[in-house]
């Protein structure tokens, strides 16, 4: 399966800017920035919190096993990077 990662960093409140991929379906146009969105919804920061700096296309890729699973229960998988709550790095 062909996923499109979407590049995204969100200023929180705090000061603290959250740096993560929202990883779509290919072809998912225009869903990555309502799912960075509820993700940040669903963590805690409420919508009057979040400034979505950027939210845009970086590639397309094969999905994981893990990968695909989630997207066939959630429609998208936030891959966590800098400054989110569970940093895969």
């Amino acid at each position: 399966m062909k996923i499109d990662v979407y590049d995204t960093y969100a200023l929180i409140p705090n000061g603290t800017q959250f740096h993560f991929d929202v990883l779509v379906p290919e072809g998912a146009d225009g869903k990555a920035h309502q799912y960075a969105t509820d993700w940040l919804k669903d963590i805690g920061i409420c919508d009057a919190d979040i400034t979505l700096e950027q939210c845009r296309f970086c590639h397309s890729e094969s999905a994981t096993p893990e990968i695909e699973r989630q997207l066939a229960l959630n429609g998208y998988f936030i891959l966590q990077m800098e400054g989110c709550p569970s940093p895969i790095f």
